[in-house]
């Protein structure tokens, strides 16, 4: 088993959340009984912008999806992967092709070889954890569901 202790540290994912102001959503799916779906509902009424990445799609939540990463025509904070672990490292080339801060992996999407290839173009490299988890995790909006959030506040004071 992959110590994945490296991709997960909570400084980095809080800065990540923080930092970001448009997220690419590597397959972002259209029905909206997917994760993803979900995931990009939620961080577009969390004030993200969130830009569809769907070779099979037009468009999704109201925006144009795109065929590929580097389709996409405006600068990108965070490219978040909904995609098989094996398309990976063709995803992380294209996060560093278009100056992306962040190649930010979905549960399940662990490939060692596509953190590899991001870090070493500068990226920050985010891995099997979920965008959408991390974000209420550090903004105080677990708390309803009863997850232990490893925080000894009740405030909701937002990303520390």
């Amino acid at each position: 088993m992959t110590d994945l202790g490296r991709y997960q540290d909570p400084l980095a994912i809080q800065r990540v959340l923080h930092g970001a102001k448009t997220i690419a959503i590597v397959g972002l799916s259209a029905n909206e009984l997917r994760a993803s779906y979900f995931v990009g509902y939620y961080l577009k009424r969390h004030g993200y912008d969130v830009i569809p990445v769907n070779p099979r799609e037009t468009e999704i939540l109201g925006r144009p999806s795109y065929p590929s990463l580097l389709d996409v025509p405006v600068p990108v904070d965070v490219v978040n992967v909904f995609r098989a672990p094996a398309a990976l490292p063709e995803i992380a080339r294209a996060a560093a092709t278009i100056g992306a801060g962040t190649l930010w992996c979905q549960f399940g999407v662990i490939n060692l070889e596509g953190a590899e290839i991001a870090e070493t173009a500068g990226l920050t490299v985010v891995m099997d954890r979920c965008l959408k988890i991390e974000h209420a995790r550090y903004t105080g909006r677990m708390h309803w569901l009863g997850f232990n959030t490893h925080r000894i506040t009740s405030t909701r004071s937002g990303l520390q």
